[in-house]
């Protein structure tokens, strides 16, 4: 197992910036207002040969209890007896502030290693910055800049003592990292973790779901509408298979969040989890069901091409059960037809109500998202709905479909080969795609058409 290092501090000392710095990418959200990171955030990361597991927190204050700042410090408080060393980070243009001192308290009484590192380090410091930096009782801090890559080579000695090497890899002759496409179709997608997004408008309860399914309060939870700022991702298993949970923002309209810099960074933290994700879990709230965010949500979803499963929160909430479902199945598929079918469970994240129907339906649109039909099945297919339905004439002449076949899947993409096929209506393609849905159990998952066509002998302009 990685080294686990935490790197704790005071709100804006700098520790997110210095969590991306030592992955070598940017993950975590990065601004200048105080408090950004609410929950902790881990990531995976080779710093200077050396195998890590880094965890971001929140910043560290006394508070009232159950206050939204008590719960960031329980967040970090977690982070820090999970860790192995803890890296602590202090602004060195504030100087030694009453907070650091309430973090170097707690620190010892952690009793694990330390690595004090003063940030901010950049141009001129004042020896008087750092009068006060001894009475912390970690001795003389590193000094480095997050921002421009400073004591990056300093704070590499200092781990190195600490943290066992990454093994040397050598690369196999012969090996080239760009597969042949068959053994890309050959390749079992159940080896791969499943790469899981939990999705919705603000305050759906993603959070109190994401804590759910992992058995523990790894995200921040309240009766406040926005907590999480950062998608938080933590490893979960459904029975063998390995799951990447990610734990998102809320996605407001655009108009609410116009200007508002940090939100509109928090929205395309969430728009890379959905385009990192195999499967996307849509968290409704079932007492304010399909709202019009909702569906833009949805369809968001499909037009990324990532397979789907809805969620239905607060399901305890809800006073008439009878027949809600079957409506609400009604009003969703038509509302969006790109991914009629998908799985619709009822949920509630507070009580556990519904939780164990959830991973029946993940493993199921995951399934779909990643299968591959025969060629010769989907021709007899095909041969049979041209025949019940024929493609309706354009201009006076018949639109012909030849033949179809499977290109890729996640998503399913088919291609259909023929004459005008560019001019085959959406209503017919639609019913297509509704016919390979329940042909070949395509539920769950978005489908693609790409139109082929084949050229005319007898027309001079091909």
């Amino acid at each position: 197992m990685s080294f686990t290092l935490a790197i704790v501090g005071r709100p804006n000392v700098g520790k997110s910036s210095l969590f991306n710095r030592i992955a070598g990418r940017r993950i975590a959200i990065v601004h200048d207002t105080p408090g950004v990171t609410r929950d902790r955030r881990v990531a995976e990361a080779v710093f200077a040969g050396m195998e890590l597991r880094l965890i971001d927190t929140a910043g560290f204050e006394e508070s009232a209890p159950e206050s939204l700042s008590a719960r960031m410090t329980g967040q970090t408080l977690a982070a820090i007896a999970e860790a192995d060393a803890l890296l602590f980070v202090i602004d060195v243009r504030a100087g030694v502030t009453t907070g650091d001192e309430i973090i170097a308290a707690a620190l010892h009484r952690a009793g694990k290693p330390v690595i004090l590192a003063a940030n901010k380090c950049e141009g001129r410091i004042e020896p008087s910055a750092l009068a006060d930096v001894f009475a912390l009782g970690f001795g003389e801090p590193l000094k480095i800049s997050a921002e421009h890559a400073l004591g990056m080579d300093e704070l590499a000695a200092a781990l190195e003592p600490l943290v066992p090497r990454a093994p040397v890899v050598e690369e196999e002759e012969g090996f080239h990292e760009d597969e042949d496409d068959a053994e890309q179709a050959d390749f079992d997608y159940r080896l791969k973790p499943l790469r899981l997004a939990l999705v919705g408008r603000p305050n759906v309860g993603k959070s109190s779901l994401f804590n759910q399914l992992l058995g523990e309060m790894r995200s921040i939870t309240g009766p406040e509408a926005g907590l999480t700022r950062d998608s938080i991702a933590a490893p979960w298993k459904i029975d063998d298979r390995d799951v990447l949970l990610h734990d998102t923002a809320g996605l407001r309209k655009k108009a609410r969040m116009a200007g508002e810099t940090l939100e509109e960074m928090s929205v395309a933290s969430t728009l890379d989890a959905i385009r990192f994700a195999d499967c996307v879990i849509v968290i409704i709230d079932a007492t304010q069901p399909f709202e019009k965010q909702d569906l833009t949500i949805a369809d968001l979803i499909a037009r990324e091409g990532r397979a789907i499963v809805f969620a239905l929160n607060k399901w305890d909430l809800v006073d008439n059960k009878n027949g809600a479902i079957s409506k609400l199945r009604e009003q969703l598929d038509q509302s969006l037809p790109q991914v009629a079918g998908a799985a619709m469970v009822a949920i509630s994240a507070r009580t556990g109500e519904g939780l164990s129907r959830l991973p029946e339906a993940i493993l199921a649109a995951d399934r779909a998202w990643n299968s591959r039909a025969p060629t010769s099945a989907l021709n007899r297919f095909l041969e049979s709905a041209l025949t019940r339905h024929a493609p309706p004439a354009i201009r006076g002449r018949r639109v012909r479909i030849r033949y179809m076949t499977q290109t890729k899947a996640r998503p399913p993409t088919f291609a259909l080969f023929g004459n005008q096929l560019d001019a085959l209506p959406e209503d017919y393609q639609r019913y297509l795609v509704n016919g390979l849905r329940e042909n070949f159990g395509l539920k769950g998952t978005p489908l693609r058409l790409v139109m082929r066509n084949t050229k005319n002998p007898y027309d001079p302009k091909k």
